[in-house]
């Protein structure tokens, strides 16, 4: 039995574990490991999960877990810069520490802020904070997120990188059942080069995606 990488689009039959009757692949072209798309969540199952999340844009924990993205885009650009929180959620706290900066950045969220309008315009700077782990089919919004960049632009992603000495049946982070696509180093560097992307940078949990 073979499936198609939902990244790279390449040939897949390398089981990586089935967990709690969930099955994953490891691509070997882009080194990703995804969800068999039999077992995705649905959108309802989706909505009720991101709900509990309930962040609170004043929480000083969260702040302090955004605030990499947030002092990258304070180096990288200034207010007059034109921003996309991508997957803001229920809380848009990055949003909300930008503006209290002057920044100007607005918020998309497929379930939560679904002002499709904002998807046809372009931007100096996209942020995605624990988003691209969800993407049930990441080639599609990739090439999305790759379009709504302006030249030397930026896309930073926040999202737990998969290492290889990282054990994945022992690894809570896949244990969220809306977390579907996990990217390790090699993976971003196959975004890089597939997506038309100048660079990559990986600090800590963060990659930085530049046009």
């Amino acid at each position: 039995m073979y499936t198609l990488c939902p990244l790279c689009e390449a040939v897949t039959d390398k089981i990586c574990t089935v967990i709690k009757n969930r099955k994953y692949y490891r691509c070997a072209q882009c080194d990703g490991v995804f969800m068999d798309s039999a077992f995705l969540p649905d959108r309802t199952e989706e909505a009720y999960r991101y709900r509990e999340h309930n962040n609170d844009v004043y929480d000083d924990r969260y702040r302090a877990f955004v605030s990499p993205i947030v002092e990258a885009v304070l180096e990288n650009f200034t207010a007059e810069n034109r921003g996309l929180d991508f997957g803001a959620g229920t809380g848009p706290v990055i949003s909300k520490m930008l503006e209290e900066k002057g920044y100007d950045i607005r918020q998309y969220d497929p379930f939560f802020h679904a002002d499709r309008s904002l998807l046809n315009k372009q931007y100096d700077y996209v942020v995605a904070c624990e988003v691209i782990e969800h993407f049930h089919y990441p080639a599609s919004e990739f090439l999305l997120l790759r379009g709504l960049l302006n030249d030397n632009g930026k896309l930073y992603c926040r999202t737990s990188i998969l290492h290889p000495e990282q054990n994945f049946e022992s690894w809570y982070y896949k244990d969220d059942p809306t977390h579907v696509f996990f990217y390790s180093p090699i993976t971003a560097e196959k975004i890089r080069d597939k997506f038309g992307f100048k660079r990559v940078d990986i600090n800590g949990n963060l990659i930085i995606f530049s046009v």
